[in-house]
């Protein structure tokens, strides 16, 4: 298989992960800007995490692009099984805050938070699905103090 074919399901999951995180940070600061929500609780709490977990997101897909156009170098790999553990920790933290968020909205806004939620949902579930694709391509090699990978 092409080194670039390899890497497409990896790539459509975190192209989705990514996107979904997007919504995720656009609503939610959206929220900064509404009288009713401008202090919600949870909300300031979440963008700490929604931050590092942005940044680790966008370089897992940088990473990935990059083992998809034919760079072999381990540590691009390392980098991008670091980045999407990292990007999952982030969004334990982000899902404690909007369970918070959802506590403390009005009740008008409530069915808004419900629908960050769904969108953190799936950037958590595609991050996941692109975890599992990268540990199906790479198994152990990427844990491992090997020379560059290479493919077979």
């Amino acid at each position: 298989m092409r080194q670039n074919e390899m890497w497409q399901p990896v790539i459509l999951e975190l192209r989705r992960s990514l996107f979904s995180e997007e919504m995720v940070c656009s609503m939610s600061t959206q929220l900064f800007h509404i009288p009713e929500t401008k202090d919600l609780k949870g909300n300031a709490e979440i963008h700490e995490s929604l931050v590092p977990a942005s940044y680790h997101r966008v370089t897992a897909n940088g990473s990935v692009y990059r083992l998809a156009n034919g760079e072999q170098q381990m540590s691009i790999v390392q980098t991008l099984i670091s980045c999407i553990q990292n990007a999952q920790k982030e969004d334990r933290d982000v899902r404690n805050g909007l369970n918070i968020m959802r506590e403390a909205a009005p009740t008008s806004y409530k069915p808004f938070i419900e629908n960050i939620i769904r969108w953190q949902d799936y950037a958590e579930r595609h991050l996941q699905n692109a975890k599992q694709y990268t540990m199906q391509i790479t198994g152990n090699i990427a844990l491992q103090d090997q020379p560059p990978y290479r493919e077979s």
